[in-house]
């Protein structure tokens, strides 16, 4: 017998580190898209990059920071705190960072499900990469 249904619980360890530096822990996936938690440590600034294929939505869970993002057709730099969520559309160039004490942590949604290290790929951003 098949089980259609999908259940995971947060890691304590990371699963992977992101194309981007953050820490990304696993969560649900299905055939359309996939769902993981994204950490960056405070004080800790990402690496800026873009999606090929994949558009995301992220919802902020803790921690406190800033967001840039930039398309062809706008570009924009947000603060960004536990309630708020926003969308990475496709060949989105995106960077973010941590200003507070804890960790920045999202939950994140993409789709199609993330297809493999090749996704992303290295952009310039506003802010200069801190582990």
């Amino acid at each position: 017998m098949s089980n259609d249904f999908i259940t995971r619980n947060l890691a304590e360890a990371p699963d992977a580190i992101a194309p981007d530096g953050s820490e990304v822990r696993l969560l649900a996936t299905t055939q359309r898209g996939s769902m993981a938690q994204f950490s960056l440590s405070a004080g800790g600034v990402s690496v800026a990059v873009c999606h090929r294929t994949v558009e995301e939505v992220w919802y902020f869970t803790s921690g406190r920071g800033r967001l840039w993002r930039k398309s062809r057709k706008a570009e924009e730099t947000i603060d960004v705190y536990p309630g708020v969520s926003i969308s990475i559309p496709v060949g989105t160039h995106f960077q973010f960072r941590c200003n507070g004490s804890e960790p920045l942590q999202a939950i994140g949604v993409t789709m199609p499900p993330w297809p493999g290290s090749d996704e992303a790929f290295v952009v310039t951003g506003i802010w200069n990469p801190v582990a």
